[in-house]
Parts: structure tokens; C-alpha cells; sequence
């Protein structure tokens, strides 16, 4: 089932890995998984600015420009299913530009399957890990704009 809008290929990839997995116990073990894939957060940076509102877990988030101007993120959670959460919205969003971030919605997450499983405060804090990563790149000021 096509989408209506073109998605980044990195989340056309995304979708159709969890696509495949038909079993919600999979789903929540793949999405465990990229959790585990992201590198070492260092302390300093879990500070309220880079602090996920909305989630009943810790979940920290920073985005940075690679020297193409294009989107990296690094971040953290102190819980499984978020820290999932933020390793698989970093797979699908990093090496994106800052307007491509912009214009992506988070409607992906439903063509995943996963959404049918979550708890609906899981399901918003999917949302609000997605929110404040897009606003983070957003807010990046790009070298060639100084």
C-alpha cells in the first residue's frame, strides 16, 4: 500500500523491515534492538533542554549538523521500549536535511504495525520523542545562514 507522501528511503526501509514481522512480540523485540544500536550518550548532554517532554520515562535528545548540513541525533532513555523508540526515529531521520526533517510527519510510525500493540501513553511518547527530534533539527542554525 503506497503512501501519499514520499517518504525518506531510510523510513520506506523501516517500514517494511517491521512490515515483515508479523507477530507484535518481533515488533517490540526490533524496535528493542535499535535502542541497543545507539552509541554512548554522554551525561553532560541530559540537561531540560534536550529533555523529552510528555514521557514517563527519562529520554534525552540532541541533534547536530554533519559537515554536509545534513541532521545526525544522538540521545538516551532509561527505558527499553523509548530508547527504542529514539534508535529507530534516529535510523529513520538522521543524514536528513533540517527540510526534510521539517516536512516528514510521524503517520510512518501506524504502517509500521507497531502503533496497534502500544499502550496509548507509549503511543504518545512516541510522538513526543518524533516532536522534539523535529524540533531540535529545526532549530539548528546552518553554518552557510550565519
Amino acid at each position: 500500500m503506497p503512501s501519499p507522501t514520499h517518504l525518506p528511503e531510510a523510513v520506506s526501509r523501516i517500514v517494511q523491515r517491521f512490515q515483515r514481522l508479523t507477530d507484535p512480540k518481533q515488533r517490540y523485540e526490533q524496535l528493542i534492538l535499535y535502542g541497543k544500536k545507539l552509541a554512548e550518550f554522554p551525561e553532560e548532554l541530559k540537561t531540560p533542554a534536550n529533555k523529552v517532554q510528555g514521557c514517563v520515562s527519562q529520554v534525552f535528545v540532541v541533534a547536530e549538523l554533519d559537515e554536509n548540513e545534513h541532521v545526525v541525533f544522538s540521545g538516551d532513555s532509561d527505558a527499553l521500549i523509548s530508547k527504542g523508540f529514539l534508535g529507530l526515529l534516529s535510523v529513520c531521520m538522521s543524514g536528513l536535511t533540517q527540510k526534510e526533517i521539517e516536512l516528514l510527519t510521524p503517520d510512518f510510525i501506524k504502517d509500521t504495525g507497531l502503533v496497534a500493540s502500544l499502550t496509548p501513553s507509549r503511543a504518545n511518547g512516541f510522538y513526543n520523542v518524533f516532536k522534539k527530534m523535529q524540533q531540535q533539527a529545526i532549530d539548528i542554525e546552518l553554518p552557510s545562514v550565519r
